[in-house]
Order: structure tokens, then C-alpha cells, then sequence
């Protein structure tokens, strides 16, 4: 047996090798200390030698801190490059190979999109005048730069600064082909930035002659056409290769602006510029005068297209939904017939446009979009905004702006379709959910309310309320989707006031739920696709999933009985129809960024949105004011010749005279005063009858802001 004697060897032993291992790590730290402190002299005493005093010294400081801020700056524009270069990532070349031909709801052709990669024709076959008048117009030294002039951008510069305005533009070519293939129009820093980094990618990745090549065959050129290609054809009736020199000039001043300079509307205006693009050939030392005097004293001749003006916007987002219906069945050829009513498209276009060029700038609003849906889902009209021409940004349909308060009744349609009545009644008083105390606009507190009274005033507090202690900002969410809307949103607690961002097609979508008695699921811009021979491949009464009910017929009714009353004694007073029941609900965002009304008859929903694309605020503009007025003017023309349905729930399709008096006596009450600005009575002069008469002072027929020496507006204005 082994003894103590044996255990305390063992232990000595284990000490001994503990106590030399301890001893080592000693040892090897101090070795390894010393010998960094040799090294360091070493080094120091190296780098003496190069020690500097004097002026030498402060250039050596110079040069040390530039390098600290450069490898900063190098860093900082590493981060602002990658979201751009991401825009990189999808198949943008690709267009795909479809060529279709649309026809509205009559038949008449109204456009084609996708015919760019047949008819495109390479840099080195067009004629050498027509590619020197592009150069000389858009891009001087587009052979000379890496997709950034600066040359070219301090010169415009100077000649803005001289003329106090801004007269020339520092953008390159590739910079303009990087934002027409890859970014909007949306006038913010972000985008600049991209556009900027996008350009010295394209220059990287692609040769000269391909940057060219991809920038006439993609930019738009007026009249429904994309490319100089397909311009050709459309003004002149002939092939790129045979332009002469005065056409060339002329498409050549169309990438400034198409709508502006499109010789079939206005040939003048294009006469004009192609005069200004022949001399800048000359001072561009691209030409001699005496090679472009001919095209001065014998301008361009057009083909005769009349001044029909494409539905640019509609055509866009219809050419993406035939797409979606046509890739499965593998045709790339085809006609489809559309849902467009050139009326109510001519409508939309009219009162968007006028509203803004009288009251734009008193509101500082230079935006505006406009979807209009028949209440079977038909979407009959788009406006993206004011010009085509200027910007191809389809703002109805990519534009994902706060809803504000028109997000409401997506929030009252859950609470409706949980148990709660118009007649419930919830209490308006201040609210806290975690860190955050909504307020209501006009920063005042009420008592106990009914549902109805909270929507029809825009009370912030309710619907904060709901979305805590009943319903959840999960099932709002779920709702929403539920109804159409396809852009994201957010589960965060503030969603329930709109902070989400949607499009404009969306919301109509949305309310067209509300229209169409609680289903969803039927929007559709396209009721046909035909082959060229006549066959029928694809058609929405047939092909077409049929709707789904998410709103009950109960919900729909209580939802349907509030909306109606808010154009008229609610915050939307503007959008009342004479004589017509209408629905509906004003937003406004956030420090008065976006304005909407989204309402509906028995026969048409439409959504309104305005706004700036930069997202500067407006004059104090909400959506009660001039939304409310595009969205009324529109619907008075929408509904001429139409038989008026009822809206669901709404026995009515006529306005009852007691609800005329009810809103009279709420004229002088003060307790529910809207949460945004009520609007003003009209006078309403040459009206045929005293009912038409009196309908139009207390719901705003012909609705104007509340301006001094406002002259009174007829029915013959309409």
C-alpha cells in the first residue's frame, strides 16, 4: 500500500512543476517586454531621421491631417455608395421582350409600350449630325468625363448665378441615364447622391458608345414614345438612319423636356428649340454655320397625329399588370383592352391642374396624383402628376407617402368588424402609450364620444384608444392588407395615425372596399389580352380569382354611415357633391407634408394626393382644403350622363334635406369643431334652382380657400 509518504511526493512534485511554469511566464513576459522596448528605440531612433522643423514640420502636419480626413471621407462616401450600388443588383437591361398595344374601355387605341428593344438601332448606324446634335445639347464633353463633369457643373454654376435663376444644368448624360434606369425623379439629396454614384458606376462597368446607346434608346421622347428610335417613326414617319439635320435637332431638344417641345402638340415651341440646338452645334464646334443654315431655312416637317395627349401614367403601370398576366401564358405580342375612360381621365388631369396652377402657390404645393376606380374595380383613370414630360415618376402608383388621418377608417373598420357600433362610445381624453401623447389638431382634449363623432371630427385620440386597449396595431395591420393595400406596414403604434407610407393606389384600393360592400380583391386595369389575329388569352370575367368578402355587411353599413357624413359636417365639407351622397375622409401628414381625400359615391372611388416630390412642407394645406376641391371638381364631371347607384348601406343615393338642416345647425355649434379646416360657404351664382343653390353654399359645389375677394364661381365653370 502506498503511504502518506507517496501523497506528499505527488504534491511536491506538482509544486515544483507549478512553480516552473509560473517562473516561465514571468521570464517570457519580461523577455517579451524588453524586447518591445528595444524594438520601439529602434523604431524611435529610425524615425528621428526623418524628423522635420520649420515650415517642413507645418506641411508634414498638413499632409498628416489631410490623410486622417481622407481616409474619413473614403469611409463616409463607402457608406453613402452602397445603397446606391444596390440599385445595381436587379436586371436592369432587361425590359423584357413584350410589345402590346392598348385600347381603352371603347376599343380606341390609346398607346404602346415595350417596342424599344425591336426598333433600336446601334450608335454606329445612326447618322453622325443626329448623335452631334445630342452631344452638343446635353453632354459637351461626354467623351472627356467619368460620368461627373465638374468643368461642365462649376460653368452651369456661374450662368445661374449670373441670370439669378437657374438656366443651365450640371448633370452629365450618364448621370441622366442613371436616374432614368435606375432612380426616380423625386427631387431629394439621397437622390442625388445615388445619381452621382450610379454614374461612375455605369462609366466603370460600361464602354462610352453603350452609355450612349442605352440613353437614346431609353429616354422618353413625347407622345407615348421611348427612344430616339421610335421618335423617328412617330414624328416623321421615317427610320432613324434617314433624319435630317433639322429633325435630328428637333428630337434632340426633346430630352429637356418631351410634353414641353412634342412637335404634334406644339410644333412652334419644337421649331424653337431645335433652333437653339443648332446653335449650340455651332458654338459646340460640332458643325460649321453653313452645315446647319439649310436646317434653320427649312425646319422639320411633322407627321400629322393630331394633339390626342397618351395616358402615359396609366399606360406604365398597365404595361406592368399585362406583364404579370402575359409572362405565364409565354406570348410577348399582343393588344390589351384596358378599363381607361378617357373622360374621366381628361377630368382627373383637368381639375389636378387647375387647382394647382390657381392655388399652388398659396398652398407652396407643386405636386399632385390622382387615381379614379369604377366600384367594380375598374381603375379608369391615373394621373402620376402634372407632367409626363418633365418627370416619368408615376407618383400614384410608387409614391409611398403618410396617409395621416385618411388612415383612420382602416383602424374603425377593425374596431366595427370586432363588435364596436357607430353609437359606441369611447372616451376622447388624453392618451399616453409608453413615451408618446398623441395630440388632436386642434390641441384640445374632448370627453366621452360615440365613434362616429371621433372619425367624423378626426379626433386623434379614439382611434389611439381602440388600437391599445381593444384591437391591436397587429390586426390594423392585417385589416389594411386585408382591403388591397399592398405597400408595408408598419406594426409600430403610431401607424394608427398614418405614419405608414402608401401609395395613392392604395388608398383607392382600400376605399373601394368600402364602395363595393365589403369586398376587396377586385381592382383591374386590364379586362382582355388578345393575340393580333383576334384571340382571346386572357380575360378578367373569366381568368380573373374571384373577390374575397373582408368586411362584413354589418361593418360596412356602420363604416358607410360615418364616411357619408364627414363631406357634410365634417372635416371634408369642400368634396360634397350637390345633390349626391358622398363618403369619404380628409389626411394630413406630419408638418403638413402630404394632403389627401379619399372618397367615394355610389358609382366612383378616387384618391387624391398633394404634395412635393422633395417632401418640403406646404402652407399649412390639409386635406380638407385643396384634395377635397381636385377630388369634388373631378366627381362633378365623373358623374354627368351617370345613373346614380346607392352607397352600400346607404339607401339614398341622394343627399336627404334633414341632413342639409343638421348641417346647418352644426354651422353654429363649436363643441365638435373639425379636426382639420372646415370649409367656408360658397356663393354659388347662376345655379338653375334654389335647392341646387342652397346645396352648393353649405357643401362647397364650386369650393375655393378661404381668400379675401374670392369671385364667385358659376355652374358653367365646372
Amino acid at each position: 500500500m502506498e503511504g502518506p509518504s507517496h501523497m506528499r511526493r505527488l504534491r511536491s512534485g506538482f509544486a515544483r512543476r507549478m512553480l516552473a511554469f509560473d517562473a516561465w511566464i514571468d521570464s517570457s513576459l519580461y523577455e517579451a517586454g524588453f524586447q518591445a522596448r528595444e524594438a520601439w528605440e529602434i523604431l524611435t531612433i529610425f524615425f528621428r531621421r526623418f524628423r522635420v522643423s520649420g515650415w517642413r514640420r507645418g506641411v508634414v502636419e498638413v499632409l498628416s491631417e489631410g490623410f486622417t480626413l481622407g481616409t474619413a471621407g473614403c469611409i463616409l462616401l463607402l457608406m453613402l455608395a452602397m445603397p446606391a450600388f444596390e440599385e445595381t443588383t436587379t436586371d436592369w437591361r432587361n425590359q423584357g421582350d413584350f410589345a402590346v398595344t392598348f385600347l381603352d374601355r371603347h376599343g380606341n387605341e390609346i398607346g404602346s409600350r415595350g417596342i424599344i428593344q425591336r426598333d433600336s438601332v446601334p450608335v454606329d448606324e445612326m447618322p453622325d449630325h443626329v448623335i452631334k446634335a445630342v452631344l452638343a445639347t446635353e453632354d459637351r464633353r461626354f467623351f472627356d468625363h467619368y460620368g461627373i463633369d465638374f468643368l461642365g457643373l462649376a460653368r452651369a454654376m456661374g450662368e445661374n448665378v449670373r441670370a439669378n435663376s437657374v438656366v443651365q444644368g450640371g448633370s452629365t448624360l450618364t448621370q441622366q441615364l442613371a436616374k432614368n434606369l435606375f432612380l426616380s425623379n423625386e427631387r431629394t439629396f439621397e437622390r442625388k447622391i445615388k445619381e452621382a454614384f450610379l454614374a461612375l458606376w455605369l462609366e466603370a462597368n460600361l464602354s462610352k458608345k453603350e452609355i450612349l446607346q442605352l440613353y437614346l434608346d431609353r429616354a422618353y421622347m413625347g407622345g407615348g414614345t421611348f427612344g430616339i428610335t421610335a421618335a423617328a417613326n412617330f414624328y416623321f414617319g421615317k427610320q432613324v438612319k434617314d433624319l435630317t439635320v433639322a429633325e435630328g435637332a428637333m428630337l434632340a431638344g426633346l430630352f429637356k423636356a418631351p410634353a414641353k417641345y412634342a412637335p404634334h402638340m406644339n410644333l412652334p415651341a419644337a421649331r424653337a428649340r431645335a433652333a437653339v440646338v443648332l446653335s449650340n452645334l455651332v458654338e459646340g464646334g460640332f458643325m460649321s454655320e453653313g452645315q446647319v443654315l439649310q436646317a434653320r431655312l427649312h425646319p422639320a416637317e411633322v407627321v400629322d397625329r393630331g394633339t390626342i395627349k397618351s395616358p402615359d401614367y396609366f399606360l406604365d403601370w398597365a404595361f406592368d399588370e399585362v406583364k404579370k398576366v402575359a409572362t405565364p401564358l409565354g406570348i410577348h405580342s399582343m393588344v390589351a383592352r384596358t378599363t381607361f375612360d378617357p373622360s374621366i381621365q381628361t377630368a382627373a388631369e383637368e381639375s389636378l391642374e387647375y387647382h394647382l396652377r390657381q392655388f399652388g402657390k398659396q398652398y407652396r404645393v407643386k405636386e399632385g396624383a390622382v387615381v379614379v376606380l369604377d366600384n367594380d374595380g375598374a381603375v379608369r383613370a391615373i394621373v402620376g402628376g402634372r407632367d409626363y414630360g418633365t418627370s416619368q415618376f408615376n407618383r400614384a402608383t410608387r409614391a409611398q407617402r403618410q396617409a395621416g388621418s385618411s388612415f383612420k377608417p382602416y383602424v374603425y373598420a377593425t374596431a366595427m368588424e370586432n363588435g364596436f357600433k357607430p353609437e359606441s362610445v369611447v372616451s376622447g381624453g388624453p392618451i399616453s402609450w409608453g413615451n408618446w401623447s398623441p395630440q388632436n389638431y386642434a390641441r384640445r382634449f374632448l370627453g366621452k364620444m360615440t365613434l362616429s363623432t371621433a372619425l367624423i371630427n378626426s379626433i386623434n385620440t379614439v382611434p389611439v384608444r381602440l388600437a391599445k386597449e381593444h384591437l391591436g396595431t397587429k390586426s390594423i395591420k392585417a385589416m389594411a392588407e386585408a382591403f388591397g393595400v399592398e405597400s408595408p406596414i408598419s406594426e409600430y403604434k403610431t401607424m394608427v395615425l398614418g405614419t405608414s407610407g402608401m401609395t395613392v393606389m392604395d388608398q383607392a384600393t382600400g376605399y373601394e372596399v368600402f364602395a363595393d360592400g365589403g369586398f376587396a380583391g377586385k381592382r383591374h386595369g386590364i379586362t382582355q389580352i388578345l393575340t393580333h389575329s383576334g384571340d382571346t388569352v386572357y380575360d378578367w370575367n373569366r381568368d380573373a380569382p374571384p373577390p374575397r368578402r373582408v368586411l362584413s355587411e354589418q361593418a360596412v353599413a356602420s363604416m358607410n354611415s360615418i364616411l357619408v357624413q364627414i363631406p357634410e359636417i365634417g372635416t371634408a365639407r369642400r368634396a360634397a357633391l350637390p345633390g349626391i351622397r358622398t363618403a369619404g375622409k380628409t389626411g394630413t401628414s406630419q408638418s403638413y407634408r402630404d394632403a389627401w381625400f379619399v372618397g367615394f359615391t355610389g358609382n366612383f372611388t378616387a384618391a387624391v394626393w398633394l404634395g412635393n416630390d422633395d417632401y418640403t412642407t406646404t402652407n399649412e394645406m390639409t386635406g380638407g382644403s385643396l384634395p377635397a376641391m381636385v377630388w369634388q371638381r373631378l366627381m362633378l364631371s365623373a358623374h354627368k350622363g351617370v345613373t346614380l347607384k346607392p352607397i352600400p348601406g346607404i339607401k339614398n343615393p341622394f343627399v336627404d334635406p334633414k341632413l342639409i338642416a343638421k348641417a346647418k345647425e352644426k354651422e353654429g355649434e363649436t363643441d365638435d369643431a373639425p379636426a382639420e379646416e372646415p370649409a367656408a360657404p360658397q356663393i354659388l351664382s347662376g345655379a338653375t334652382t334654389r335647392v341646387l343653390r342652397d346645396l352648393a353654399d353649405r357643401f362647397g359645389a364650386i369650393a375655393t380657400p378661404p381668400v379675401a375677394a374670392q369671385k364667385p364661381a358659376t355652374l358653367s365653370a365646372l
